[in-house]
């Protein structure tokens, strides 16, 4: 059985990530952030994880496809190695593992844990990162900038040291990777490919595991 720790963290980045893609713009400024984001009605992507670990010499590799709907609707999906599938729509959190009866709804104290993350969607969404009472938000660089996210809070900085975004320099909106770091030597790289933006996303995509 997955850890609460571990199932805490899995949410987390997976609304974070979210996040990091609606505030991947290539604008200089927070307003010009806002500007360029205020038209996303809907996301979807396909995402390749590396999961670096100081006690492996290799990474571990995930690959999957998430989608969002404006305003707070997520559906963040690992198909492989192992399937599971976080669900977020209007308020409501659900995470599912494949288990040996197939898909089964987490009931852990994990996500009502996260609540005050899933609360963040609505600012995020419009990439308003720097009204967060939990996060920092900075832009940083000159011609290769990054959009760089660090917790407030004590309780936050124990699962996330900071993360890193590079914005794709071809697509205003689309990021071409994100970095996570969770401590020295431990941290999660995600690239993105087959990005769509703004269209249709039927409403079973966020309300049913299959």
């Amino acid at each position: 059985m997955m850890s609460l720790k571990n199932a805490v963290k899995g949410i987390f980045f997976s609304i974070l990530l979210l996040a990091c893609f609606l505030t991947a713009g290539w604008g200089e400024s927070w307003e010009d952030i806002n500007r360029e984001t205020a038209g996303i009605e809907s996301i979807q992507a396909e995402f390749t994880q590396h999961k670096h670990l100081k006690i492996l010499t290799k990474p571990l590799v995930s690959k999957g496809r998430f989608y969002f709907q404006k305003p707070d609707s997520i559906r963040w999906e690992y198909r492989s190695p192992v399937k599971s599938i976080l669900l977020i729509h209007r308020g409501d959190v659900k995470r599912y593992t494949l288990g040996s009866r197939g898909m089964v709804e987490d009931s852990s104290g994990a996500l009502s844990s996260m609540q005050v993350v899933v609360q963040e969607i609505g600012l995020w969404s419009q990439g308003r990162f720097t009204e967060s009472t939990h996060f920092k938000a900075e832009i940083k660089g000159g011609k290769k900038r990054e959009i760089v996210l660090t917790p407030r809070e004590e309780a936050f900085a124990a699962i996330i040291a900071r993360i890193v975004i590079t914005p794709s320099p071809e697509r205003k909106g689309v990021i071409r990777s994100v970095k996570i770091v969770e401590s020295e030597g431990n941290y999660t790289v995600l690239d993105f490919s087959d990005v769509r933006m703004n269209e249709k996303i039927g409403e079973a995509i966020f309300r049913k595991a299959g």
